[in-house]
Protein backbone atom coordinates (compact mmCIF):
# COMPACT_ATOMS: atom_id res chain seq x y z
CA UNK A 1 0.00 0.00 0.00
CA UNK A 2 1.52 3.67 -0.92
CA UNK A 3 2.57 5.47 1.73
CA UNK A 4 0.70 8.98 0.74
CA UNK A 5 -1.27 11.90 1.82
CA UNK A 6 -4.04 10.40 -0.66
CA UNK A 7 -4.16 7.19 0.52
CA UNK A 8 -4.17 8.22 4.34
CA UNK A 9 -7.15 10.60 3.64
CA UNK A 10 -9.01 8.07 1.91
CA UNK A 11 -8.51 5.41 4.64
CA UNK A 12 -9.29 8.03 7.22
CA UNK A 13 -12.34 8.91 5.31
CA UNK A 14 -13.58 5.24 5.47
CA UNK A 15 -12.99 5.64 9.45
CA UNK A 16 -15.13 8.90 9.79
CA UNK A 17 -17.57 7.29 7.29
CA UNK A 18 -18.18 4.29 9.38
CA UNK A 19 -18.55 6.19 12.75
CA UNK A 20 -21.04 8.17 10.85
CA UNK A 21 -22.86 4.99 9.76
CA UNK A 22 -22.46 3.89 13.50
CA UNK A 23 -24.11 6.63 14.85
CA UNK A 24 -26.96 7.02 11.89
CA UNK A 25 -28.10 3.41 13.28
CA UNK A 26 -28.13 4.03 16.55
CA UNK A 27 -30.11 7.04 16.72
CA UNK A 28 -32.42 6.15 13.81
CA UNK A 29 -32.42 2.54 13.03
CA UNK A 30 -31.09 2.80 9.80
CA UNK A 31 -28.66 4.82 7.53
CA UNK A 32 -27.96 4.91 3.97
CA UNK A 33 -27.88 1.58 2.12
CA UNK A 34 -25.28 2.62 -0.74
CA UNK A 35 -22.67 3.76 1.94
CA UNK A 36 -23.51 0.98 3.92
CA UNK A 37 -22.76 -1.03 1.07
CA UNK A 38 -19.51 0.66 0.27
CA UNK A 39 -18.09 0.18 3.68
CA UNK A 40 -19.40 -3.64 3.68
CA UNK A 41 -17.32 -4.55 0.39
CA UNK A 42 -13.97 -2.93 1.62
CA UNK A 43 -13.79 -5.83 3.62
CA UNK A 44 -13.99 -8.35 1.29
CA UNK A 45 -11.89 -6.89 -0.75
CA UNK A 46 -9.06 -9.36 0.07
CA UNK A 47 -6.95 -8.65 -3.21
CA UNK A 48 -7.26 -5.09 -3.45
CA UNK A 49 -3.67 -3.68 -4.61
CA UNK A 50 -4.93 0.24 -3.46
CA UNK A 51 -7.20 1.82 -1.30
CA UNK A 52 -9.37 3.13 -4.49
CA UNK A 53 -10.13 -0.56 -5.68
CA UNK A 54 -11.22 -1.71 -1.81
CA UNK A 55 -13.23 1.32 -2.25
CA UNK A 56 -14.33 1.86 -5.44
CA UNK A 57 -13.11 4.78 -5.70
CA UNK A 58 -12.90 8.07 -3.55
CA UNK A 59 -16.33 9.27 -4.62
CA UNK A 60 -18.24 6.33 -2.24
CA UNK A 61 -16.06 7.62 0.54
CA UNK A 62 -17.54 11.76 0.07
CA UNK A 63 -19.37 11.17 3.11
CA UNK A 64 -16.31 10.37 4.98
CA UNK A 65 -14.36 12.84 2.99
CA UNK A 66 -16.50 15.87 4.37
CA UNK A 67 -16.63 14.12 7.78
CA UNK A 68 -12.74 14.31 7.87
CA UNK A 69 -12.88 17.86 6.80
CA UNK A 70 -15.17 19.22 9.50
CA UNK A 71 -13.25 16.64 12.68
CA UNK A 72 -9.73 17.57 11.83
CA UNK A 73 -9.95 21.36 10.43
CA UNK A 74 -8.64 23.87 12.98
CA UNK A 75 -11.03 25.39 14.86
CA UNK A 76 -13.97 23.43 13.61
CA UNK A 77 -17.32 24.69 14.29
CA UNK A 78 -18.83 20.96 13.54
CA UNK A 79 -16.92 18.88 15.64
CA UNK A 80 -18.94 15.15 16.69
CA UNK A 81 -17.34 14.17 19.91
CA UNK A 82 -19.39 11.17 19.38
CA UNK A 83 -18.14 10.30 16.32
CA UNK A 84 -14.39 11.32 17.09
CA UNK A 85 -14.50 9.17 19.53
CA UNK A 86 -15.46 5.80 17.76
CA UNK A 87 -12.64 6.60 15.40
CA UNK A 88 -9.74 6.53 18.05
CA UNK A 89 -11.54 4.07 19.24
CA UNK A 90 -11.08 1.78 16.02
CA UNK A 91 -7.38 2.64 15.80
CA UNK A 92 -6.68 1.91 19.40
CA UNK A 93 -8.00 -1.60 18.81
CA UNK A 94 -6.24 -2.01 15.35
CA UNK A 95 -2.60 -1.41 17.22
CA UNK A 96 -4.14 -4.42 19.81
CA UNK A 97 -5.37 -6.75 17.33
CA UNK A 98 -2.29 -5.90 14.65
CA UNK A 99 -0.45 -7.89 18.25
CA UNK A 100 -2.73 -11.05 17.99
CA UNK A 101 -2.06 -13.08 15.08
CA UNK A 102 -4.34 -16.17 15.86
CA UNK A 103 -7.04 -13.29 15.81
CA UNK A 104 -6.50 -12.01 12.99
CA UNK A 105 -6.46 -15.21 11.30
CA UNK A 106 -9.81 -15.87 12.99
CA UNK A 107 -11.27 -12.98 11.44
CA UNK A 108 -10.39 -13.07 8.64
CA UNK A 109 -11.83 -16.48 8.82
CA UNK A 110 -15.02 -14.72 9.42
CA UNK A 111 -14.89 -12.53 6.93
CA UNK A 112 -14.52 -15.03 4.24
CA UNK A 113 -17.65 -17.21 4.90
CA UNK A 114 -19.62 -14.35 5.00
CA UNK A 115 -18.00 -13.05 1.61
CA UNK A 116 -19.25 -16.41 0.53
CA UNK A 117 -22.90 -16.17 2.17
CA UNK A 118 -22.86 -12.91 0.25
CA UNK A 119 -22.58 -14.21 -3.21
CA UNK A 120 -26.23 -16.40 -2.81
CA UNK A 121 -28.11 -13.64 -0.23
CA UNK A 122 -26.34 -10.50 -0.77
CA UNK A 123 -24.19 -8.20 0.14
CA UNK A 124 -26.72 -6.33 2.39
CA UNK A 125 -29.03 -8.79 3.65
CA UNK A 126 -29.50 -9.37 7.59
CA UNK A 127 -27.67 -13.03 7.48
CA UNK A 128 -24.45 -11.50 6.02
CA UNK A 129 -24.32 -8.55 8.77
CA UNK A 130 -25.30 -11.45 11.35
CA UNK A 131 -21.84 -13.49 10.41
CA UNK A 132 -19.78 -9.85 10.13
CA UNK A 133 -21.46 -8.98 13.74
CA UNK A 134 -20.83 -12.43 15.39
CA UNK A 135 -17.40 -12.41 13.45
CA UNK A 136 -16.74 -8.82 15.68
CA UNK A 137 -17.97 -10.07 18.58
CA UNK A 138 -15.53 -12.87 18.63
CA UNK A 139 -12.46 -11.25 18.06
CA UNK A 140 -12.31 -7.57 18.41
CA UNK A 141 -15.19 -7.50 21.25
CA UNK A 142 -12.77 -9.83 23.32
CA UNK A 143 -9.49 -7.42 22.76
CA UNK A 144 -10.98 -5.02 24.88
CA UNK A 145 -12.39 -2.03 26.01
CA UNK A 146 -15.06 -2.39 23.93
CA UNK A 147 -16.81 0.33 22.18
CA UNK A 148 -19.49 1.90 24.28
CA UNK A 149 -21.87 2.78 21.38
CA UNK A 150 -24.75 5.50 22.12
CA UNK A 151 -28.20 5.67 21.10
CA UNK A 152 -31.85 4.52 20.86
CA UNK A 153 -32.25 2.15 23.31
CA UNK A 154 -34.81 0.56 20.98
CA UNK A 155 -32.83 0.40 18.23
CA UNK A 156 -29.84 -0.37 20.19
CA UNK A 157 -31.71 -3.17 21.42
CA UNK A 158 -32.79 -4.67 17.50
CA UNK A 159 -30.26 -7.62 16.83
CA UNK A 160 -30.67 -6.85 12.89
CA UNK A 161 -29.34 -3.06 14.33
CA UNK A 162 -26.96 -4.45 16.54
CA UNK A 163 -25.62 -6.49 13.84
CA UNK A 164 -24.67 -3.57 11.45
CA UNK A 165 -23.07 -1.75 14.05
CA UNK A 166 -20.61 -4.13 14.94
CA UNK A 167 -19.79 -4.76 10.92
CA UNK A 168 -19.37 -1.30 10.25
CA UNK A 169 -17.21 -0.71 13.52
CA UNK A 170 -15.42 -3.98 12.04
CA UNK A 171 -15.12 -2.18 8.56
CA UNK A 172 -13.68 1.12 10.04
CA UNK A 173 -11.27 -1.10 11.76
CA UNK A 174 -10.11 -2.34 8.76
CA UNK A 175 -9.67 1.04 7.56
CA UNK A 176 -7.25 1.69 10.79
CA UNK A 177 -5.27 -1.32 9.12
CA UNK A 178 -5.28 0.80 5.72
CA UNK A 179 -4.37 3.95 7.25
CA UNK A 180 -1.34 2.30 8.88
CA UNK A 181 -0.33 0.58 5.68
CA UNK A 182 -0.26 3.76 4.19
CA UNK A 183 1.95 5.62 6.60
CA UNK A 184 -0.66 6.94 9.10
CA UNK A 185 0.35 7.43 12.46
CA UNK A 186 -0.35 9.96 15.38
CA UNK A 187 2.43 12.69 14.72
CA UNK A 188 0.66 11.93 10.89
CA UNK A 189 -2.66 12.99 12.25
CA UNK A 190 -0.63 15.99 14.04
CA UNK A 191 2.11 17.15 11.62
CA UNK A 192 0.58 16.01 8.24
CA UNK A 193 -2.98 17.43 8.76
CA UNK A 194 -2.84 20.31 6.04
CA UNK A 195 -1.56 17.76 3.68
CA UNK A 196 -4.28 15.02 4.35
CA UNK A 197 -7.03 18.04 4.68
CA UNK A 198 -5.86 19.45 1.07
CA UNK A 199 -5.89 16.03 -0.27
CA UNK A 200 -9.67 15.33 1.24
CA UNK A 201 -10.79 19.03 0.02
CA UNK A 202 -9.07 18.03 -3.18
CA UNK A 203 -10.97 14.89 -3.77
CA UNK A 204 -14.71 16.09 -2.83
CA UNK A 205 -14.06 18.48 -5.54
CA UNK A 206 -12.95 15.59 -7.56
CA UNK A 207 -15.75 13.84 -7.26
CA UNK A 208 -18.44 16.43 -6.60
CA UNK A 209 -19.59 16.01 -10.77
CA UNK A 210 -19.66 12.44 -10.60
CA UNK A 211 -21.55 11.94 -7.43
CA UNK A 212 -24.52 13.80 -8.64
CA UNK A 213 -26.94 14.70 -6.44
CA UNK A 214 -24.54 15.80 -2.85
CA UNK A 215 -26.27 13.03 -0.29
CA UNK A 216 -23.89 10.72 -0.58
Amino acid sequence: MEASHRNRALALAAMFQSAGLVKDVAWRGQCDAAQLETMIRSLFAFEAGTLDEVYGGAVNLRRGLRTLVEQVQANSPQVDGEISRYVINMLYLERKLMKQPDMIRTLRDGIEVAAHQSESFGILHENIMSRLGQTYQNTISELGPRIIVQGEQNHLGNPHNAARIRALLLAGIRGAVLWRQAGGSRWKLIFGRNAMLAEARFMLEETAEASGSDRS
